[in-house]
């Protein structure tokens, strides 16, 4: 397994190697993808392995967005129990609502990194009943992920406008690439992929990053900044000033990229911001969510956030931001994730936030941790709300699978709330999902 770091933030590194190690236990999935060739993938033939089914990550949308389309779009989100998104294993769920496709919107996509045969891939699953029931539509495998080099983290994204030559409903899939690779001659980056048939098929689009050394570049997230670029955000590991920092690139078309920026970046060296995810809200301002591991006991991989007008500059970077937390103190930490949904007589809206772990305000865990999601409607500022989380994490392990980055998607109208979690069963890390209201 690779390397710990200090605090919690490199569970993502044993997430990472944790795709090897789950095959080599034979805890499997998604198996036969491996020869996949370079730089694509088709869809499984099947609609397997197995009947899966899926929740994510993403903000709220248009009500239309939800409305069912007689030429091939969705219904509307509708409550269901938890049940697994798919068989076998699938580590770091992310997952959209198609609002920027035609006749497709309303499809919900998520994806998992999973094990191949040995190889890291990539597993986009879909569901047209309003996250009741997924099947698994395409693959995204690749060489650089392959025999055992590593693959972790990945984002999917559907573009809401224009960028080049890529219409807006394109899909964006990127991760993080080698991290198994020996020391000697790892050099990780961040590589993307992109389809055009609602993620059937996947070509190999641009490399986002690549490491000048053998430390790490993790956790990709995609946003459109108020220019119109697209920025992708990622943790990086690769400056010796800094354990880990927080990062921005921008493109004009997806193939080239400028920058990096530094979004935050801790003034002690042993300090670890990352796992950045972004959102905007209706008055265009822009909304990250983070955690930063430290040597604090208390508050080492305590999440924070942080705002930005244009999507681009997020202050001074030394500046950490603002602690979340609720009425009485509690806390979250590790792995957090944000969505957004609209809320009735609230122009702004309300933001919805996750973290792996929830604390008391004296330091010890929560009682509802696992099993409970945040609201706010004041754009993060004030105290936080509780809400029961649609998936209810029963593990107390704290590693890279239980609540490990679930994923939250409200529904157009933001009643309800389909989330991915991954939890245990027996050895194997499974994402599950479910819907309930808000």
């Amino acid at each position: 397994m690779s390397r710990r770091r200090t605090g919690h933030h490199h569970a993502r590194k044993v997430a990472a190697a944790a795709v090897a190690a789950v095959a080599a236990f034979g805890l499997t999935a998604c198996q036969g993808n491996g020869d996949t060739k370079a730089g694509s993938s088709t869809a499984s033939d099947s609609r397997g392995p197995g009947s899966g089914e899926s929740g994510s990550q993403g903000s709220g949308g248009s009500p239309d967005a939800e409305a069912k389309n007689s030429e091939g779009g969705a219904a509307a989100l509708r409550k269901t129990a938890p049940k697994p998104l798919r068989d076998g294993a699938g580590l770091y769920p992310r997952a959209i609502r198609l609002e920027h496709s035609g006749k497709d919107n309303g499809r919900v996509l998520a994806s998992t990194v999973v094990p191949g045969g040995g190889n890291g891939i990539g597993a986009v699953q879909e569901s047209t009943d309003g996250g009741a029931n997924f099947n698994q539509v395409g693959t995204i495998a690749d060489p650089a992920s392959a025999d055992g080099k590593g693959l972790c983290c990945s984002v999917l994204y559907e573009l809401p406008q224009q960028v080049g030559d890529m219409p807006a409903g394109t899909l964006l899939w990127a991760a993080s690439f080698g991290q198994d690779v020996p020391k000697a001659d790892r050099h990780m980056s961040i590589r993307v992929f992109k389809s055009t048939d609602v993620g059937r098929s996947w070509t190999y689009l641009s490399t986002v990053a690549s490491a000048p050394n053998a430390n790490g570049l993790w956790e990709p997230e995609f946003s459109i900044d108020a220019d119109g670029n697209l920025v992708c955000h990622y943790s990086d590991e690769t400056d010796p000033r800094h354990s880990q920092k927080l990062v921005a690139v921008r493109s004009r078309d997806g193939v080239s990229w400028d920058g990096p920026h530094d979004t935050v970046a801790s003034a002690p060296v042993s300090d670890r911001p990352g796992m950045a995810v972004v959102r905007k809200v209706p008055n265009g301002t822009y909304v990250m969510t983070y955690e930063i591991c430290s040597d604090d006991p208390k508050f080492s991989c305590v999440v924070h956030y942080r705002t930005s007008s244009d999507g681009w500059d997020w202050g001074d970077p030394a500046n950490l931001g603002t602690r979340p937390q609720t009425a009485d103190g509690k806390y979250f930490k590790h792995a957090p994730t944000l969505a957004w949904a609209p809320e009735e007589g609230n122009p702004q809206g309300k933001l919805l936030l996750v973290g792996q772990v929830m604390y008391n305000a004296d330091g010890s865990k929560a009682e509802g941790s696992g099993r409970t999601v945040w609201t706010n409607s004041k754009g993060g500022e004030g105290a936080w709300k509780e809400i029961p989380a649609p998936v209810a994490v029963k593990s107390d392990k704290i590693d890279f699978c239980p609540n490990y980055s679930s994923s939250l998607l409200p529904s157009a109208d933001g009643h309800l709330l389909l989330e991915i979690a991954t939890d245990y069963d027996g050895g194997v890390c499974r994402p599950y999902h479910a819907t309930d209201g808000i």
